[in-house]
C-alpha cells in the first residue's frame, strides 16, 4: 500500500507541476482536513485491538469514499486528458486496496 500511495503521490506531483496546476483550498479539502484530524485524535485515544478496529474501519471508509469521488467527479469532470488517464489508472489499485483493508477487517471481527 505504501508503495502504491508514493507512487501516485510522485505521479500526481509531476502531473500538476509539469501542468502548472496549483491546488487550491476549498470545502472538500477543509472537510478532509478536519476528518483528518479528528481521526488521529481518535486513534491517539485507543491502542490494541480497539486502535487496529478503529483504524481499519477508517481505511475502508476512506477507500470507499475516495472511489466514489473517483467514479462519480473526478472522472466524469476531467477536462484534462492526462489527468483523467491517470484517475482511471490508478482506480483499480484503489478498489485493491479496500478489499484488501476489507480482508483486514473481517480477519479481525474473526479473531474478535
Amino acid at each position: 500500500m505504501i508503495r502504491d500511495r508514493t507512487a501516485l503521490n510522485n505521479g500526481a506531483t509531476e502531473l500538476v507541476t509539469r501542468l502548472g496546476v496549483t491546488p487550491r483550498e476549498n470545502d472538500v479539502s477543509r472537510s478532509l482536513e478536519q476528518q483528518a484530524a479528528q481521526m488521529r485524535d481518535t486513534l491517539q485515544t485507543k491502542s490494541g485491538a480497539e486502535f487496529d478496529r478503529a483504524y481499519i474501519d477508517n481505511e475502508v471508509a476512506y477507500h470507499r469514499a475516495v472511489l466514489q469521488a473517483i467514479d462519480e467527479t473526478l472522472i466524469p469532470n476531467a477536462k484534462n486528458a492526462e489527468l483523467k488517464q491517470m484517475l482511471v489508472d490508478v482506480r483499480p489499485a484503489i478498489q485493491a486496496h479496500l478489499e484488501h483493508a476489507q480482508s483486514i477487517r473481517r480477519s479481525l471481527a474473526a479473531g474478535a
